[in-house]
């Protein structure tokens, strides 16, 4: 009978969350003991997630879920990342700037200060302070933030037909770095269906249900860590990071359904009625005629691609939708719990959509697996031959729905341009807003460094300057606490970017340069005027455009930006 119930609960809940519910089902309540209770903290992260797919912020995706939060709750319409996944996870759980943290570009060392491919253990995560002021700590989904150096039977162990103990250091996983509680990816690509470099805990995970979805899967371990830390008198601190909605392109059928005449309507018409949504909303409501151009010259009339191209945003749509309901299910246990009011949920993506065409990339490398489980063969359809949902094809949006779903911006991921590193944020705190109405919508310039810095400031945990032997580099970020109480607060003099020699710098008057490239020439932008960086204005300000290259050139040499790699 054992065997037959495990069977069964293996269908609906992850391992993570098997191991975890047993600890939760004992009928114990959290004691208050007449003491005010910690604040908790629940970070959610969507990979890849483009600016205008939710509702709340313009798309016709249904998010009901995130909707609800951003109605009680706080938009931020300037709120930044790191431009690509690993830098932006590197510097959300440490507070420092990428290349501080040691992840400059990708998990690949390239032996410079900034660039070793891995967190650094001169930073600490914000598991790793808030674990040792008394909180509960746990993550699920992708981590992305240790070197992962290729093995000579890579394709077989892509495929699960090899076996490693270790798909990183383990110095370097999760329960390393101040995480109580894993379950989730190594690795920053994965197969929905069927991922590699899954761990719970430390234990690599040899076998998936088989009608296992990684969305579900890490919602289901997020109510099951939810339950089991609010069963105790400890606060929680949880960083749900989901792969949705990275390519590749893979959903549930029953999601797709849902989309599957939406998008016929094609690139243009999709985006004029995501601005329009976006005017009736007022997410930019001191602005008018902020809808850039689109970076590509193809017509939808003229597509000779449309059924694919259709059903692949169908796709994308999907993968966020189930996202929403797994995040519904979160806050579900959180109100069950009656937590809800005292958690503060922040939710964000780690940089704009993606423009990358998948397909084209060499199948059997890196984390890009050539066949599944049994052998077969994993379809990476160049010429758009097999349709994107299903476990066997590989496929990715490309640029033209990139930019759609970064409307109103241009540009997208890895890019410095708003549409590479200007993120959708929510927070939603009840108990910590003071605020006046409902739902507010700020353009008070955030940056993902901020977080570390708001987390320390809600819940008085000490930030060291030592921590396991190692020196600590302060963090970098300010807390954006001021403006859930009172929608302001003391911007930092600049913010600084790079990321592959895309460049840039922000400064606190709302000006804006960008130098796109190794080879090409600074631009400036001023975001107070032309928040979509329609116009640039380099040639009529060479002082300040001057002077913020100078500031540009002081930040990169204190960040540990220089030296780069060639």
């Amino acid at each position: 009978m054992e065997l037959i119930m495990n069977t069964i609960m293996s269908k609906t809940l992850p391992f993570a969350a098997l191991a975890l519910s047993a600890s939760v089902c004992n009928g114990a309540e959290k004691e208050k003991n007449g003491k005010t209770a910690k604040t908790n903290i629940l970070v959610i992260l969507a990979d890849d997630m483009g600016y205008s797919d939710m509702g709340c912020y313009g798309g016709e995706i249904q998010t009901p879920n995130l909707d609800r939060l951003a109605q009680n709750g706080v938009r931020f319409t300037r709120f930044y990342n790191a431009g690509r996944s690993c830098p932006t996870r590197a510097s959300l759980l440490t507070g420092l700037y990428p290349h501080q943290a040691g992840v400059g570009r990708m998990t690949f060392d390239q032996h410079l200060p900034g660039y070793r491919g891995t967190m650094t253990h001169n930073g600490v995560t914000i598991a790793e302070v808030l674990k040792e002021s008394g909180y509960h700590t746990g993550m699920i989904g992708k981590w992305h933030v240790a070197e992962t150096p290729l093995r000579p039977d890579q394709r077989e162990w892509l495929a699960h037909q090899v076996y490693h103990e270790e798909f990183a250091p383990k110095e370097n996983y999760p329960t390393y770095r101040g995480f109580e509680d894993f379950y989730g990816t190594i690795y920053g690509v994965v197969d929905y269906f069927d991922p590699f470099s899954l761990v719970n805990g430390e234990e690599p995970v040899r076998e998936v249900p088989e009608d296992y979805y990684s969305t579900n899967a890490l919602s289901d371990s997020a109510v099951a860590y939810i339950k089991k830390y609010a069963a105790s008198d400890k606060p929680f601190f949880i960083y749900l990071s989901y792969h949705a909605p990275h390519w590749p392109l893979h959903a549930l059928e029953e999601d797709v359904k849902k989309y599957e005449d939406v998008y016929k309507a094609g690139w243009e018409a999709i985006r004029n009625a995501r601005y329009e949504r976006m005017e009736e909303l007022g997410i930019f409501d001191d602005y008018t005629d902020y809808l850039t151009n689109r970076q590509s010259k193809k017509e939808w009339e003229s597509n000779p691609h449309k059924e694919w191209d259709a059903r692949a945003m169908a796709v994308h749509a999907a993968m966020v939708d189930r996202m929403d309901q797994g995040i519904g299910k979160a806050l579900k246990a959180l109100e069950d719990a009656g937590e809800m009011d005292n958690t503060l949920i922040l939710f964000l993506s780690d940089n704009g959509c993606s423009p990358e065409v998948c397909q084209n990339y060499s199948p059997g490398e890196n984390d890009r697996p050539d066949m599944l489980r049994d052998g077969t063969p994993m379809i990476y359809p160049k010429n758009k031959e097999a349709l994107p949902g299903p476990e066997t094809t590989y496929a990715s949006l490309g640029p033209e729905w990139a930019n759609v779903a970064n409307m109103p911006f241009r540009f997208w991921k890895a890019k410095m341009y708003e549409g590479g590193i200007c993120t959708p944020v929510i927070a939603h705190w009840p108990a910590g807003t003071d605020l006046k109405k409902n739902s507010v919508i700020t353009d008070e310039p955030c940056h993902i460094i901020d977080i570390m810095a708001t987390i320390l400031d809600i819940t008085h945990a000490e930030y060291p300057e030592e921590y396991n032997g190692n020196a600590i580099i302060p963090y970098e970020g300010k807390s954006i606490f001021p403006i859930l109480k009172t929608g302001e607060r003391e911007r930092h003099p600049f913010i600084g970017f790079e990321h592959f020699n895309e460049k840039a710098l922000m400064s606190n008057d709302g000006w804006k340069i960008i130098q796109p490239g190794k080879k090409a020439g600074w631009e400036l932008y001023n975001l107070n005027e032309d928040r979509t960086e329609m116009h640039n204005v380099a040639a009529e300000n060479p002082e300040r455009l001057a002077r913020m290259i100078s500031q540009y050139e002081e930040w990169a040499k204190r960040t540990m930006v220089f030296p780069a790699p060639d």
